[in-house]
């Protein structure tokens, strides 16, 4: 015990050698790993808990190695482009132990980097092992060898997700790839079959293909991105299919087995059986909270039936003292919301804010070429919230600076209260898309009317310039314009 007391100087042990904090942080993803840092700088002792790296998911499987992957992939393509520009150039190999080796450099200098910081502070003790509640605000983890026993004023949850698996007959005889797996393989797949048709579906899908590999992309519902409008989808569709990417919606996958190329799907597509063939298979089927051995029940903490914690505005738990952030509460699983969950815990740990959850704006950008920024209310949940809706819309290839780039592939399109003249939401689904994105969400922040934009003198020539040209629309098109349906308020 001794020896682990060393390594715990911000410990306080009772005669029953339990260790007490006065907050213990499980998980230093992008909200445990600032908040514990926080609380400790403002004078607490704290224990921050991880289980394997500093960072989280974003850090370390998810946005940092995914978009240098995704930058790689733009490389290849603007290199098959040359001519286009007038450039000459040879042909375009790719080789994937490169790109891996430039992922996990950059992986690493940004996980090592917030390591470093969290352990300069001296009132932050940070113990790599697992965590589980044997009780009300009571932690055991295991530290060379010992068992020991932590206790918290408060304890804080940010243990986020992993992949979701794909539960079909024969999956497990073929070794699936995941959204983490598939950033490790040292060969490029010959054929990759991707089922989901999701987020993280299509910019595998657009990644990989780019990098040499034929793939197909197998989605369940009758649209990609289901969250998205069916203009904005279909778009981003066409996009994939004029990049060569075999898109099949409406596809139920039923079973999988070995062949003799590496993978066999079998799906119903339209009443029809297909079966589909391929070197590897990438599951894009979500994700699921890391919620199945923290004993949550020891500590009163509810879950939902998917297994995410349950929360309130303030993202309390129902066990009193417990918090909850990011990914393993549910809804918006994007690392700028679990930072801003950490903004909102230590305001109101701290005494120093009152903020919540609610109405905050939860933008984010699909890293697809052309992306797609998105923020606030799409067309339908406009309509559906009974709101009297003006649409804003252009293709991408009337902004100028697109033309010029040579990127016009996307649709801009912005949904208007015509009452109130507000920007109720935008999907700039373009070159530069979630840059796009945000001046428009700017504006939402400060109330402005959707005048501003489309009156407003911005640099020419750049993106944000175009703004004017797709305010300008709203009013073009009288359908896009009519009040909502009698029945909208009910809608889906």
């Amino acid at each position: 015990m001794k020896e682990q007391l060393q390594q715990l100087p911000n410990a306080r042990a009772d005669e029953h050698d339990t260790l007490h904090y006065q907050a213990i942080v499980i998980g230093a993803g992008q909200g445990g790993g600032p908040l514990a840092g926080a609380l400790a700088k403002s004078g607490k002792r704290v224990a921050l808990i991880e289980r394997e790296h500093v960072g989280g998911t974003c850090v370390n499987v998810g946005c940092t190695p995914t978009k240098t992957m995704v930058a790689s992939a733009g490389a290849a393509e603007l290199a098959r482009r040359g001519a286009e520009y007038g450039v000459s150039s040879g042909p375009v190999s790719v080789d994937l132990e490169q790109v891996r080796a430039r992922k996990q450099s950059i992986v690493e200098m940004f996980r090592n980097g917030s390591r470093d910081s969290l352990e300069r502070i001296e009132a932050l003790d940070l113990i790599f092992a697992d965590a589980r509640f044997t009780g009300p605000r009571r932690i055991e983890v295991s530290l060379e060898g010992a068992t020991l026993e932590l206790t918290a004023d408060y304890v804080i949850i940010n243990v986020g997700t992993r992949p979701a698996t794909l539960g079909i007959p024969g999956i497990d005889e073929i070794e699936p790839l995941d959204s983490t797996s598939i950033m490790e393989l040292k060969r490029l797949p010959r054929h990759l079959l991707v089922v989901g048709g999701g987020y993280v579906g299509v910019e595998f899908a657009q990644m990989f293909r780019r990098f040499g590999s034929e793939v197909t992309l197998l989605q369940h519902g009758d649209q990609l991105l289901t969250r998205e409008d069916a203009d904005v989808a279909s778009t981003l569709q066409e996009i994939l299919t004029d990049d060569g990417i075999e898109v099949v919606t409406g596809a139920e996958v039923l079973s999988a087995s070995k062949s003799a190329d590496g993978v066999e799907l079998t799906a119903k597509v339209g009443g029809e059986t297909r079966r589909f063939n391929g070197s590897h298979l990438l599951a894009a089927v979500g994700r699921r909270p890391n919620t199945d051995s923290l004993g949550l029940e020891s500590a009163g903490v509810s879950v939902g039936d998917r297994g995410y914690v349950e929360v309130d505005e303030q993202l309390r738990t129902t066990a009193e003292g417990v918090w909850a952030l990011g990914d393993v509460k549910g809804g918006p699983a994007f690392t700028h919301i679990s930072y801003d969950d950490y903004r909102i815990v230590r305001d109101r740990l701290l005494g120093a804010g009152e903020r919540t959850v609610a109405d905050r704006q939860t933008p984010y950008t699909v890293y697809t070429d052309p992306q797609l920024g998105r923020v606030g209310m799409s067309e339908d949940e406009a309509r559906a919230a009974g709101r009297r809706v003006g649409i804003a819309k252009m293709p991408a290839k009337r902004a100028a600076r697109a033309i010029e780039t040579g990127n016009t592939r996307g649709l801009w399109k912005a949904v208007v209260d015509l009452d109130s003249e507000e920007i109720l939401g935008v999907a700039i689904l373009g070159h530069e898309g979630g840059e796009v994105m945000s001046v428009v969400q700017v504006a939402m922040m400060g109330g402005l009317s959707y005048k501003a934009l489309r009156d407003g003198v911005f640099a020419h020539p750049s993106y944000a310039e175009s703004l004017n040209n797709l305010f300008t629309t709203l009013g073009s098109d009288p359908v896009a314009q009519s009040p909502p349906a009698a029945d909208a308020t009910s809608a889906s």
